[in-house]
């Protein structure tokens, strides 16, 4: 076989690598653009938060928010995709970011982070930080105007699903070690099906050697092998639960699926939170019957429903 084409790394459906550098996206490379819609309700437009290293994000605002006499939260939404897929742009992360902020009435800042392999860890985090702290800077004014002028800093929140929900858990480590802009606190945060792993098994998450080759060989392809997986990253209680005391947010809302492989860290991270003495409110939403990130692909379903209604509660409330 020619080198040139010798297969690296195969993780399907998402990506494979090619000893040659190659690397082939299998999903997640749509793109639409930003538009309004009356329909929803929804405006969205993207900018440009470092033009240096090309870090953007899409900013969704309800229509209705200039003739309202409140300002509205604001939830920074890391999409998912194994940190090596995916972006704001595709349609599935588009439309379900746009019809949170339809039903939440929140402002919502959709980041579009830097993928590896050709960008391995901590490049996402990096970025993801870049983005967080470019939100933050508008608390005491700035040039994007739906921030600036219509958005409640006083209610941040941090929201992702998968690999996004690891970032925004890095982003409450980060934030709680550095702080933020202008003082600025997150509220809360919201993990819809979260991307952590470990050597050991939790509970009854599977044993079968080849699902958890696979899980591990994707973590090393995005960060280079430059990390464990049983580092912090991936694995925030790899060290036990002391660590989980510096995730700066008042309150979080894990949400799983029963027959996601990934079910039983988003509960055993429920339960490191709440034995580590941190301090906060955490809740967990178990879909019944349901896969990973079933709600992006069928959010009409009853099961997609109840979570978006839980969504809605958690980021409502005062």
């Amino acid at each position: 076989m020619d080198s040139k084409a010798e297969l690296q790394f195969e993780y399907l459906p998402f990506i494979r690598t090619y000893k040659s550098g190659l690397v082939e996206r299998l999903c997640g490379t749509d793109i639409i653009p930003a538009t309004t819609d009356p329909a929803a309700g929804v405006v969205s437009k993207d900018v440009i938060i470092d033009s240096d290293t090309g870090i953007t994000a899409r900013l969704f605002l309800p229509t209705s928010a200039r003739h309202l006499r409140n300002k509205l939260p604001i939830v920074v939404y890391y999409h998912g995709g194994g940190f090596c897929i995916g972006s704001p742009y595709c349609p599935p992360y588009h439309f379900f970011v746009s019809s949170l902020v339809a039903r939440a009435n929140v402002i919502a800042v959709s980041v579009d982070y830097r993928l590896a392999p050709e960008h391995p860890l901590p490049i996402a985090y990096d970025d993801s930080l870049r983005a967080l702290q470019w939100v933050a800077s508008h608390a005491k004014g700035g040039h994007e105007e739906w921030l600036a002028n219509l958005a409640d800093f006083e209610h941040l929140f941090l929201a992702g699903d998968s690999a996004g929900a690891n970032i925004a858990h890095r982003m409450a480590v980060r934030a709680g070690e550095a702080g933020l802009k202008h003082g600025v606190r997150i509220k809360g945060m919201a993990f819809l099906h979260p991307f952590f792993w470990g050597t050991q098994p939790v509970g009854l998450e599977t044993r079968d050697a080849g699902v958890r080759a696979g899980i591990e060989g994707l973590w090393q392809l995005v960060c280079a092998g430059r990390m464990g997986i049983d580092d912090e990253c991936v694995n925030p209680m790899a060290d036990g639960v002391a660590g989980m005391v510096g995730v700066a947010c008042e309150r979080v809302l894990v949400c799983v699926a029963e027959l996601d492989e990934l079910r039983e860290r988003g509960k055993s991270y429920c339960e490191g939170l709440t034995k580590s003495g941190w301090g906060g409110e955490v809740d967990l939403l178990e879909s019944v019957g349901e896969e990973h990130v079933f709600y992006m692909f069928r959010p009409e379903c009853k099961k997609a429903l109840e979570l978006m209604e839980r969504l809605v509660a958690f980021f409502s409330r005062d």
